[in-house]
């Protein structure tokens, strides 16, 4: 069963008017994955082909790509070690064995946790640098109404190999590039592009399970997630498969439309926020009613959001 990360989520809206939001006490992995409807015992990971040597895994956190070849194995992005054995049957199923590669589309612990079995186990794990810089460092992630302490990973699970704004893998027959277009979900998001297989892995910068979520206690912008959104469809063309860090596998006028709503969701809050509006008026004028009934709550999205076009977010 796919389990989706921002889908899932129904909070509250909490804040302080001026100084940016409270942060709610932080939960542990065990509170958040109650929160989520995670159960990491029971959950099944599900397998789907994009290419002849590209597939998908679905299971808990974010989706993880896998190139399988006479190279070896690349993955993006890893879920939890408590997944380990599961997804390890899964890329033995797919022909591969050890992880060679482990690319991290960014630093949250459900696209990067699995760090901690694979970089033991001799898997070189790549990641932009200010992706490995908040790892190295105890971060506070707040998701209005819960918020989740993510540890500073062991050395193993840091990321050996960094670049700023990309970087090129020739592995499998494939040109695997990575870029980086500026802070957006995070400060340090990837886009990996499979060149060989008309293919690209977005993260969270493309949430295709409804509003996406953004850090803005950590860097992240609305007008940053559009940016890099444009950047990426710039990289590609109309018949590219687009792979998001939650939600089902999608395309380049999926990637299109996630854009367009971006940018009219932008548009109705800073007319709203340069007329005065606080963030309960902004919430009241239901800037994303067109959207709701196929994207769910949009309460995460429009208050993160807020702060992040008002810049009244100040430690978290």
């Amino acid at each position: 069963m796919k389990v989706l990360f921002i889908g899932l989520m129904l909070l509250s809206v909490n804040v302080a008017a001026h100084s940016g939001p409270e942060v709610p006490e932080p939960m542990t992995l065990t509170e958040i994955s109650q929160a989520f409807g995670w159960d990491l015992e029971t959950i099944q990971i599900e397998t789907e082909r994009v290419t002849d040597g590209l597939s998908v895994l679905f299971g808990a956190g974010g989706n993880i790509a896998v190139t399988v070849g006479d190279q070896g194995v690349l993955v993006v992005d890893d879920q939890f070690p408590e997944l380990e054995d599961k997804i390890r049957a899964a890329i033995k199923s797919l022909g591969g064995d050890r992880v060679d590669f482990a690319v991290n589309t960014h630093w949250h612990f459900d696209h990067a946790d699995g760090n901690q079995f694979l970089g033991p186990d001799g898997t070189w794990i790549v990641a932009q640098s200010n992706s490995r810089a908040k790892m190295t460092e105890d971060q506070i992630i707040n998701l209005v109404g819960v918020s989740y302490a993510q540890k500073a990973y062991p050395p193993a699970a840091l990321p050996v190999m960094t670049y700023d704004d990309r970087m090129q893998f020739h592995f499998n027959d494939l040109e695997i590039e990575l870029m980086h277009f500026g802070a957006a979900h995070t400060t340090g998001d990837t886009a990996v592009f499979f060149r060989g297989d008309n293919a690209v892995h977005l993260g969270d910068v493309y949430n295709n399970s409804g509003y996406p979520f953004i850090d803005a206690g950590n860097g992240g912008t609305l007008d940053g997630l559009i940016a890099f959104c444009q950047a990426t469809l710039e990289e590609i063309d109309e018949e590219t498969i687009v792979i998001p860090g939650h939600g089902p596998i999608s395309d380049y006028q999926g990637l299109t439309r996630y854009i367009a709503m971006l940018r009219d969701i932008r548009a109705k809050m800073m007319a709203l926020i340069l007329d005065g509006a606080s963030l309960e008026e902004v919430v009241a004028a239901k800037v994303t009613a067109a959207y709701d009934a196929e994207q769910g709550d949009p309460n995460l999205l429009v208050n993160r959001a807020y702060f992040s076009l008002t810049h009244k977010v100040v430690d978290r």
